[in-house]
């Protein structure tokens, strides 16, 4: 008896470890913001977090650590992570992002009791899951067990670092306004624009994501920047997108 208990406790800080090696096994993070305008205007519409309408600003939607080469994934936990690939000639499931890390790792609302107001503001949600109008906080705490474990930061330092970068050159919504790109029912913009006016202005190129508005139009929907491990670094995006957009896009009003 004695020798196994020494066996698991010798085999214990190889499990953790191996853990923390999986958190940390990535190549780059997406940083995801989403125009309100865009999300509500479906034919699923939106719903408002209990604090009300957010500002017609881009929203965080999340940090998330990704691959920059997709993988052979194994059935069980990586499945939902994986996707079906053809490679050689041979669909392969392929995972290409790590995600639930560590189940067991809650966010606490005490660690980011700092940010909550800032993080309410560019945080919000918009689902309509659940009846809607609920707290953003359990929209942060699904994002914190899905991505933020396997991101090597902290409660604090990972909700800290996606503010910071939302925070960069004033803004995407204020990017795009200076080079004329602004919420309108009528225009239509180049794709090839917004991607350039956002490229010169924080001197790394993004990933675009479109979805379709009720009459079945494309629209701008998501920005992906890309990011250095370090969480601060803006690099450019080292996987294509076809991210379902058309060579011009709406913005609408939010």
């Amino acid at each position: 008896m004695k020798l196994a208990m020494i066996a698991v406790a010798l085999l214990l800080p190889l499990v953790a470890g191996a853990a923390a090696a999986d958190a940390d096994e990535f190549d780059f993070f997406y940083f995801v913001q989403q125009w309100p305008g865009s999300f509500c205007d479906t034919q699923r519409g939106c719903c408002f977090p209990d604090t009300g309408k957010p500002e017609p600003e881009f929203g965080i939607h999340g940090l998330w650590p990704n691959y920059a080469k997709c993988r052979p994934a194994n059935d069980g936990p990586d499945a939902a992570a994986s996707i079906d690939m053809v490679v050689g000639g041979h669909h392969r499931r392929q995972k290409c992002w790590p995600e639930y890390c560590d189940d067991s790792n809650q966010l606490l609302p005490f660690a980011i009791r700092d940010l909550i107001s800032e993080l309410a503001g560019n945080w919000p949600t918009l689902s309509c899951k659940n009846g809607g109008g609920g707290p953003s906080i359990e929209f942060w705490a699904y994002e914190w067990k899905k991505h933020g474990t396997c991101s090597g930061l902290g409660q604090h330092g990972y909700f800290a670092a996606a503010l910071d970068l939302k925070r960069r050159d004033g803004g995407l919504a204020g990017i795009l306004a200076a080079a004329g790109i602004v919420p309108s029912e009528d225009e239509r913009y180049l794709l090839s624009g917004i991607r350039g006016a956002i490229a010169n202005a924080t001197g790394a190129i993004p990933n675009l994501e479109c979805n379709r508005d009720a009459f079945g139009e494309t629209q701008l929907y998501q920005v992906y920047q890309c990011v250095a491990r370090d969480g601060k670094t803006l690099i450019d995006c080292p996987l294509p997108m076809s991210g379902r957009c058309s060579d011009r896009v709406k913005m609408p009003p939010f």
